[in-house]
């Protein structure tokens, strides 16, 4: 973690209890400047030679025959405040990615400007942030992390802006010239791999995988991660694939594994809004850089935390893409209220339809472009014969619900075309086990 030293005087702030901080002087203090529940004891001099804004404050309270300042609404806090002020009495105080941004605020309120002294904290923490902090890929994320309880001044600052523009930018980065430490769990056993600039150029290449920086984002809270995903996926320069991969890992990290954990009423809002979130982030190309596995268990999920229709539809039409990719686990989906089936053998078959009505387009651009016959599409097509292996297993599978009806059963098996099924053994096992569970149920 980079740092930054400032001043060079010894620490002499001393604390009375939680709520009084002073500083041991020969001089009696001559002003308290009062900063949420905390009191600080200090000397007019250092504090107006630094800083515009208590320059005036000192001056109000002069008028008003007080030495009370109360300084509302501070950003950072006591902590933020004492920095500042050790800074005023060239203390020696030290900047990190956890305290700069509140430095930086605070410095920003009590006016810290190059006006009032030349080398003053402000332009002291903009090259720290500047030259340092947004060079390193940790850091910039760290710093990104504090931004959210300094709002709305992190964001005027356009600290908030310049650190998801850094790590953006980093993500975009060649592997093969990626010289800093990042976490990477998902493919090797080591919690995390320290990659130095030493590197013989063909072992970089093999060391650090394309999808490096995906781990690492995934601390991001769900507003930041949005912003930080918009950026990499603007720059132009990242694979779908990749971008598949970093959603997935994000939905493992954040979201619930019980159904009663999603659903809870002190997580539910937080957990639609990650699932919409992921789908608007997903990638353009429709599904083909996300796994149908992944996008169906998307899909259980949002249906369970109540996402919008349309985001409910775009996973329904990206699965239809992939369905020949799906398992019969995958699709089953468990019915919700009002229906009474155990599974929602509707919501398939609409995914069903809208991948026949996806190979029909195929079909009719294929038979423009080459001029060829119905044989030559199912040759090349044969993703629907799985696609109708699938669903022959899936409709065995459903033929043991009781309360499912006659119609949906014979209307499921009805939306795979002949071609998608040459062969009705799986079939003829569904009809054959639809048929045993009916009888036993009369």
């Amino acid at each position: 973690m980079k740092f930054m030293k400032l001043g060079s005087k010894p620490d002499t702030f001393q604390a009375d209890g939680k709520c009084i901080r002073y500083v041991i002087s020969d001089l009696a203090t001559d002003v308290t400047i009062i900063v949420g529940e905390v009191k600080f004891h200090l000397h007019k001099f250092p504090l107006m030679s630094k800083s515009n804004r208590l320059q005036k404050l000192v001056l109000k309270a002069s008028e008003e025959n007080s030495d009370e300042i109360d300084v509302v609404d501070f950003p950072g806090g006591p902590k933020a405040f004492e920095i500042c002020a050790k800074f005023c009495y060239g203390m020696t105080v030290t900047l990190n990615a956890y305290n700069v941004v509140a430095a930086r605020c605070a410095a920003e309120y009590l006016e810290m400007t190059e006006d009032v002294d030349r080398g003053n904290l402000i332009f002291k923490i903009e090259v720290f942030i500047n030259s340092s902090i947004l060079l390193s890929w940790k850091d910039s994320i760290i710093v990104l992390q504090t931004t959210k309880s300094l709002l709305p001044w992190s964001e005027n600052l356009k600290i908030v802006g310049r650190c998801i523009d850094s790590i953006a930018s980093k993500t975009s980065v060649d592997p093969a010239n990626v010289t800093w430490s990042y976490t990477y769990n998902r493919k090797l056993s080591a919690p995390e791999i320290i990659v130095k600039g030493g590197m013989k150029y063909q072992e970089k290449i093999e060391s650090v995988p394309k999808d490096w920086w995906v781990e690492d984002i995934c601390e991001l809270e769900i507003f930041l991660y949005k912003r930080v995903m918009t950026a990499v996926k603007s720059k132009g320069r990242m694979d779908g694939a990749i971008i598949g991969e970093a959603l997935k890992t994000y939905a493992v990290r954040w979201l619930p594994d019980s159904v009663d954990a999603l659903i809870s009423d002190v997580h539910s809002w937080r957990n639609k809004l990650l699932v919409e979130t992921i789908v608007c982030l997903l990638p353009s190309d429709k599904g083909v850089s996300c796994s149908c596995s992944f996008l169906l268990k998307l899909l259980k999920v949002a249906i369970l935390v109540g996402v919008d229709d349309s985001a409910r539809e775009d996973l329904m039409n990206r699965i239809s893409l992939k369905l020949d990719e799906a398992s019969v686990k995958d699709l089953l989906i468990p019915a919700r209220s009002p229906q009474t089936t155990i599974y929602d053998v509707g919501m398939v078959h609409s995914i069903v339809n809208q991948c026949m009505i996806n190979e029909k387009c195929s079909k009719d651009l294929d038979l423009g472009k080459n001029d060829v016959g119905c044989t030559d599409f199912v040759l090349g097509h044969g993703s629907l014969l799985s696609v109708g292996k699938v669903i022959d297993g899936y409709l065995k599978e459903i033929a043991r619900d009781p309360n499912l009806s006659l119609a949906s059963f014979i209307d499921l098996a009805r939306s795979i075309p002949e071609f998608g099924r040459p062969v009705h053994d799986g079939l003829y096992k569904a009809i054959d086990m639809y048929l045993k569970y009916i009888c036993r149920s009369i």
